[in-house]
């Protein structure tokens, strides 16, 4: 089991996404898996052109020399990938912003399959494709910050023929740093049920329902720790 984590926090190690992806990749070592986490704020990545050529000449022809095919050679092999980011102005960073854009070169032109050809191949590589997630932060308390991320990444899954199994969302994500002493048992508790997470998805590659209705709550309504079900 692999599972690589592409960081899209302009913060990187710092950030309070980066607590949450921790926990997670916790969580899923202690199950036995291979986990890799990805900084693009430690990478050199540029904007894609958008001239189309890795379409024309195969999957992985870019025209730009950087840190992108470094960062997919780490990818190859991955049974789950999860993507993770704050939200910058009601939508993931423009760090991540970036690297999917790029991510055109291992793509296909068509949004949808819409041919029988697409639909044929994606039914025949449905085995060997990565299984995908979504880790994000907000400032504010209101859920609804991550309406975009949310609609985003399953898009993302649809583009990429992958099974979205996950998506885990916390508001206020600055108290996961730096949480005042009312708040410290709330956030410790959620922590742990990342880790819980983690070892469920290294375990089953899916998330059980009531760990799913946990990550529906703010980690601030996190008073006791959860119990293993």
């Amino acid at each position: 089991m692999k599972i690589v984590v592409i960081n899209g926090s302009p913060k990187g190690k710092s950030s309070n996404t980066n607590v949450m992806v921790s926990s997670f990749l916790k969580g899923a070592q202690e199950a036995g898996a291979e986990t890799i986490n990805i900084f693009l704020s430690e990478k050199e990545i540029e904007h894609c052109k958008g001239c189309h050529t890795c379409w024309l000449r195969g999957p992985g022809q870019c025209v730009i020399s950087d840190d992108m095919l470094e960062v997919l050679s780490l990818v190859g092999g991955a049974n789950i990938i999860c993507f993770a980011s704050p939200v910058y102005f009601e939508n993931i960073s423009g760090r991540l912003k970036v690297f999917m854009d790029r991510m055109t070169m291992i793509g296909s032109p068509h949004s949808h399959k819409d041919t029988k050809d697409e639909d044929r191949h994606s039914k025949s590589s449905k085995e060997q494709t990565p299984k995908l997630m979504m880790i994000s932060s907000c400032g504010h308390p209101d859920r609804d910050e991550f309406h975009v991320t949310s609609l985003w990444i399953k898009r993302i899954a649809q583009k990429m023929h992958m099974e979205l199994i996950g998506e885990i969302y916390a508001t206020q994500g600055k108290f996961l740093t730096e949480p005042p002493e009312d708040m410290q048992l709330a956030v410790s508790n959620y922590l742990q049920l990342l880790e819980k997470v983690g070892k469920e998805i290294a375990t089953n590659m899916k998330l059980s329902a009531t760990t799913k209705e946990l990550l529906d709550k703010d980690y601030y309504e996190f008073d006791i720790v959860p119990q293993e079900r």
